[in-house]
């Protein structure tokens, strides 16, 4: 469903891959909610550009972009070379444009899929990521940037209101603008039957301005991994929570592939805080399959009546939700595939299907 290749222009190496697989993937999450006649809307793929030794003092430059159904993300960064014993410091110019599904989403077919709110997210980011060195089984990234939000209609033009008239920024402007101080720390441990993993990003906003954003905002995923006999054992805890300055974008979206299986996403909740618990069990099938259980669940904590204008409550979510269902893992040299079959607290059924890892 795709074609890859792989181009040399010097000492710069240009990578490009073209795949039709994902809009299937999308059609199965998303109602249609945008039309265009253009050829080139039903292309999904990737560029890019790497030059390892841009000024002849092993500067490297990376440059990518990546083309959804509804959505692209273009990003630059350039690196000097330090030594392995030192943080790895990067210049990141970022701008990417995407539906905002997950809050402003409406949900339909009885919280199976979400369609559009008629919001989506022009975002332009420029800073330094900075990565320390892994010690033991930790490791850490910290990033300072200034971050420009607009969004925009499905015609491509700004607003600050959705459609029901509420604002979709925090200045109740066209756009909103901050500086963030990211922190991110992370924990790995692993041996032939079990691991453990654990992240915890807080996020700080820096009144530069005082027009600019205040806000801090954490997320955590804890997960565990036990081999049961031939089959393993996945269980994880999501959660995270914002205070201060907050625009709707910035809440937490419950439901969909990667949370509360069953539901479209965001079609559970968003707010200010969430829980999400994920259990799945795998089993071998044959050499190139395995089976799966899962359960999932997730609540907003009651929060969604503190995100501005209050969207869940306008769109009917229910602010929790349980997702239950079985599915199918496939390996191959081209990539790992997903299939999933869920049904939510509402007796409705949904198929999810995606492709991770897909081999370069």
């Amino acid at each position: 469903m795709g074609a890859q290749k792989s181009i040399h222009a010097g000492k710069a190496k240009i990578d490009v891959n073209v795949d039709l697989t994902h809009k299937l993937c999308a059609s199965l999450m998303l109602t249609p909610f945008r039309s265009t006649g253009s050829p080139l809307s039903l292309i999904i793929g990737s560029l890019y550009i790497k030059h390892p030794n841009l000024f002849g003092g092993s500067e490297k430059l990376d440059v990518s972009w990546d083309k959804g159904l509804y959505d692209s993300n273009v990003l630059v960064a350039y690196r000097r070379p330090r030594p392995e014993w030192l943080a790895q410091q990067s210049f990141v110019i970022q701008h990417s444009l995407s539906p905002e599904i997950g809050v402003h989403g409406v949900p339909t077919d009885n919280f199976t899929r979400s369609g559009s709110g008629g919001v989506n997210l022009s975002r332009l980011s420029v800073g330094m990521d900075r990565n320390e060195p892994a010690s033991s089984k930790w490791s850490s990234a910290t990033s300072i940037k200034f971050e420009h939000v607009r969004p925009l209609n499905d015609d491509g033009r700004s607003i600050s209101r959705d459609l029901d008239g509420f604002p979709v920024t925090c200045s109740g402007n066209s756009h909103d603008s901050m500086v963030v101080l990211r922190q991110e720390s992370r924990f790995a441990r692993a041996n032939d039957r079990t691991f453990s993993r654990f992240s915890l990003q807080i996020e700080q906003g820096i009144p530069v301005l005082s027009k600019w954003l205040i806000f801090n905002r954490f997320k955590f995923v804890a997960s565990k991994g036990v081999k049961l006999g031939p089959a393993f054992l996945l269980t994880s805890l999501t959660g995270g929570s914002i205070v201060g300055d907050m625009a709707p974008y910035q809440a937490f979206a419950i439901g969909g592939l990667g949370s509360v299986r069953g539901y479209g996403e965001g079609a559970v909740g968003s707010g200010r805080s969430c829980l999400v618990a994920n259990s799945e069990l795998t089993f071998p099938l044959n050499k190139m399959s395995e089976g799966a259980l899962f359960l999932d669940c997730g609540t907003d904590l009651g929060s969604g009546q503190h995100v501005p204008g209050n969207p869940a409550l306008r769109q009917g979510k229910p602010g929790s939700g349980i997702g239950l269902g079985y599915g199918l893992r496939f390996k191959s040299q081209f990539g790992h595939f997903q299939v999933d079959y869920a049904i939510n607290a509402f007796q409705q059924k949904t198929l999810y299907f995606g492709i991770s890892n897909v081999a370069s």
